[in-house]
């Protein structure tokens, strides 16, 4: 199944179909995370997670038995995230939570965090990172899919390179910070994968 990020972020915003020369399938999506999970099963959570790309990839790495709360502001986009799920990852427990992640949620002690193409949304990134920390169980950790830019446009407005989120990760409370995988992109240079770990 081949998914085109941006295409995905356009339908779900509304401004329509146009594909942007870019794409990424499953396999890509699979890669840029696997470094990053040590383990399978668990309790995790992804924040805006749309209609769930990286969802099913970390499905995959997680197994069955994993449970996976899934967040974002759109319902349309979660309902098919649940039916890709349950066709293809019938035994992960999936749990779609229709809601602003820059707002505190009501979730369990987490064993991991994923944000794929989320963050770069956001202007003021330093209060969503300090939220996320909360959720964490000491010594977790947060996965990070990002284009490795500092300067955006309309569709990916506020973008951080990796040196750029290194900074941000240590200034919020997370250590161990490394870079996983790049992939190129057509669009924006190239996607990364990082994970940081919360402080103990």
């Amino acid at each position: 199944m081949r998914e085109a990020i941006i295409r995905e972020n356009l339908y779900e915003w509304g401004i329509g179909t146009y594909t942007f020369p870019i794409s990424m399938n499953h396999t890509d999506h699979v890669t840029l995370l696997r470094g990053g999970i040590s383990e399978p099963g668990g309790v995790w959570a992804e924040f805006g997670s749309g209609s769930g790309a990286f969802t099913l990839a970390l499905a995959e790495l997680l197994r069955p038995g994993a449970q996976i709360y899934s967040v974002d502001k759109n319902k349309n986009a979660l309902r098919r995230q649940e039916i890709q799920m349950n066709n293809r990852f019938p035994d992960i427990q999936l749990q779609t939570i229709t809601a602003d992640y820059t707002r505190s949620l009501d979730l369990p002690p987490l064993g991991g965090v994923l944000m794929a193409n989320a963050l770069h949304f956001q202007r003021k990134k330093d209060g969503v990172l300090q939220l996320i920390h909360t959720y964490l169980r000491p010594g977790r950790r947060l996965l990070l899919v990002e284009y490795n830019v500092d300067r955006g446009n309309h569709w990916v407005p506020y973008p951080l390179s990796y040196p750029i989120w290194e900074k941000l990760a240590y200034r919020n409370g997370f250590r161990g910070t490394r870079l996983l995988r790049t992939i190129p992109s057509s669009f924006l240079h190239e996607f990364y994968s990082a994970v940081s770990f919360k402080r103990d």
